[in-house]
């Protein structure tokens, strides 16, 4: 079992490779903030996925989804110290995501691209026709996506597409299970709307 140093203790001994790569999270956040660049990265490798398709599902567009997760990343580097271990770090890393993603939807309307490799979808049984108009349902939904409110934005892709729980998106929005319950159901509820319409 690896033992967890004392951030900013003048006994932290860095941790070798190997014991990096099975450490845990609360070890891999003491070893990162004793200066040990090698465990933060280990940290974005662990959840640099899950971060992506969280501002991918945000933005609609590559482009923006890798800046912006560069960005949730940079934010979490220079927030470290004040990661109490409360809740999962993932769960700390998904709201500084939103966040993020939340301050940039506020400034720019994104646009939509299909996502390379996110749908995992065996088309080589599907015709030419049924791909376009799947095609054209997901572009449908994104479009309507993006058009929600931004925290039901935000709740709503936090539930479907990374099926978290209301107490996960109640703990990354900053908001109580009940408000987190509210904002999924207005957000089907308005997605339904918006589709009908589109």
């Amino acid at each position: 079992m690896v033992s967890m140093p004392q951030a900013g203790s003048p006994q932290d001994v860095p941790l070798t490779e190997t014991a990096l790569r099975t450490a845990g999270e609360p070890e891999l956040v003491a070893a990162a903030l004793a200066g040990q660049r090698e465990a933060f990265e280990l940290i974005v490798e662990r959840h640099r996925r899950a971060v992506y398709q969280i501002c991918y599902r945000f933005m609609g567009n590559h482009e923006d989804a890798s800046d912006l997760s560069q960005d949730v990343f940079l934010r979490a580097y220079r927030g470290l110290a004040q990661f109490k271990g409360n809740a999962a770090l993932g769960t700390w890393l998904h709201r500084i995501a939103v966040n993020t993603c939340l301050n940039r939807v506020a400034l720019k309307v994104p646009k939509t691209s299909p996502i390379e490799e996110a749908q995992h979808i065996d088309t080589r049984a599907e015709s030419a026709s049924d791909r376009l108009l799947r095609d054209e349902r997901a572009a449908r939904v994104r479009a309507a996506v993006a058009k929600l409110p931004a925290k039901q934005r935000a709740a709503l892709i936090l539930r479907t597409y990374q099926e978290q729980s209301h107490q996960e998106i109640a703990t990354a929005l900053g908001t109580s299970v009940g408000a987190a319950k509210a904002n999924v159901f207005h957000a089907l509820r308005n997605l339904k709307k918006l589709l009908g319409e589109l």
